[in-house]
């Protein structure tokens, strides 16, 4: 199981991207099922990593906002209708994990990179199922602070499950390596990979020679400059303070060489399993746990044609690269429009491996009795994020069901529905002349609420500046 860090939808060749190169990523989805309605639980990560380990919304284990979340940060905004609400900041060891269950039938487990999930070693993934932690701990992101001696994506790194290597040794590649000594080590015993990259989260930070030959490709591709970024995007008006600009076309040398380490480096680990003869009896999947940063923070890259990008709940923020390779599996190459989610992981991979585990309690679905089959699920997705977003994301909650989605706008009170069939950038609002539809899916969603115990916001801002906001 290997989990990007912010890595947008169209982020991959084989996702539509031209400017940036991903070969390895390209060649598994040759030999693997391309989702092209694939989905993080969440626009942010800490949410979408516990229901990859558990198989549950985010709602169940009260992770709802990146660890510890903005309460801590910048917390609540003049620009902010309502108070701003906590997280839980671990995941709970009596939540029984991908990990837990693999290990109790006979699998050796192994975590390789970020982990997010608890604020104490007590949480770390020694403690929920891995045998092995390779540098998952609490930070979300490499840490740079060079007066501290750390270097962020070079070493130092400064991180407690992870012996800085040589000065200047790239972070990428000693994850990869760590797992490729993980896979040399294994005969007999069958093994779980959780490898989950920090690339391509902030710091932005490469290798030189690669920044280089994309700074040249960006000459030869002729980027427009002038458009590259939208300055004065309309949404800013009403998510918060002018700092905000959104990136319309992929182009940054910087953020192209980190998805090619990105990319590079899985290959490596693919090489490795090829080499042991592990490859065609493994199973191998491939996600990110949110949309690509493009509104802030730098906005590295471009989510077009899908709108906005992480901490939003519009489709750049949650829909990201989905791609399983099953061993001897006759849908290679195949391209599924099913909708799937990050809670679907843990069953599919537990049913792959031959184990019942009906008794747990697990949101997502076994993808295996579907994929390649004409019958599909027509089950509702679920998203709740009530959190305004460090990327200008209102809070909100979503329902997708079939080519619809609605977007119930915490901040603004609004209940957009799109047609994602036909309108993939959610630019047209069509709640007006579909309204049973509209509150149908309304009723659905609210219901999904209640049965989940979804924390609302509830509480008025008393500082809110109370401008008139600009609906779309």
């Amino acid at each position: 199981m290997i989990v990007a860090d912010d890595l947008g939808w169209a982020d991959l060749g084989c996702f539509g991207s031209s400017f940036y190169e991903s070969p390895n990523l390209d060649k598994l989805a040759e030999d693997g099922i391309k989702f092209t309605n694939g989905y993080a639980s969440c626009p942010v990560c800490s949410p979408t990593r516990a229901s990859i380990q558990t198989g549950k919304y985010s709602v169940k284990s009260g992770i709802t906002d990146w660890i510890p979340g903005r309460v801590r940060g910048s917390g609540t905004t003049v620009k902010d209708r309502w108070m701003n609400l906590p997280t839980v900041n671990n995941l709970n060891v009596n939540e029984t994990t991908i990990a837990d269950v693999l290990k109790e039938n006979g699998y050796k487990t192994f975590f390789a990179g970020k982990w997010h999930l608890g604020e104490t070693a007590e949480y770390w993934p020694e403690n929920q199922g891995y045998d092995i932690n390779k540098g998952g701990y609490f930070r979300g992101s490499p840490y740079r602070n060079l007066e501290a001696g750390t270097n962020g994506y070079f070493s130092p790194y400064g991180n407690p499950r992870l012996e800085d290597g040589p000065v200047d040794e790239y972070l990428p590649e000693r994850l990869a390596n760590e797992t490729i000594s993980f896979i040399k080590a294994q005969d007999e015993q069958p093994f779980f990979v959780c490898l989950a990259f920090y690339l391509v989260h902030t710091p932005l930070q490469a290798k030189e020679e690669e920044i280089f030959k994309y700074t040249e490709k960006r000459i030869q591709c002729n980027i427009d400059t002038l458009n590259e970024i939208n300055s004065s995007p309309d949404w800013a008006d009403w998510a918060t303070v002018s700092r905000y600009k959104e990136r319309r076309i992929q182009g940054l040398p910087v953020y192209a060489s980190m998805v090619h380490a990105l990319d590079e480096n899985i290959g490596h680990v693919i090489e490795a399993l090829k080499e042991k003869d592990f490859y065609d009896n493994t199973v191998i999947i491939f996600t990110s746990d949110n949309g690509g940063l493009s509104t802030a923070e730098g906005w590295p890259t471009s989510n077009a044609p899908l709108r906005a990008g992480k901490g939003w709940l519009y489709e750049g923020g949650i829909r990201v690269p989905w791609i399983i390779k099953v061993p001897n599996s006759a849908q290679a190459g195949a391209v599924e429009t099913m909708p799937v989610s990050s809670i679907d992981i843990m069953p599919t991979v537990l049913s792959l491996a031959g184990i019942n585990e009906e008794n747990q309690d697990i949101d997502g679905l076994d993808l295996t009795g579907y994929i390649g089959n004409t019958l599909k699920p027509t089950r509702p997705l679920y998203w709740h994020y009530p959190h305004y977003s460090n990327q200008g994301g209102n809070p909100g909650s979503v329902i997708r069901l079939g080519k619809y989605k609605m977007v119930h706008d915490f901040e603004r009170g609004t209940k957009e529905l799109y047609n994602l069939q036909v309108d993939i950038g959610e630019t047209m609002d069509i709640s007006k002349e579909n309204q049973e539809l509209a509150d149908s899916l309304y009723q659905l969603l609210d219901r999904w609420r209640i049965e989940n115990n979804a924390v609302m916001m509830t509480d008025p801002n008393p500082n809110w500046d109370d401008l008139e906001p600009i609906v779309q």
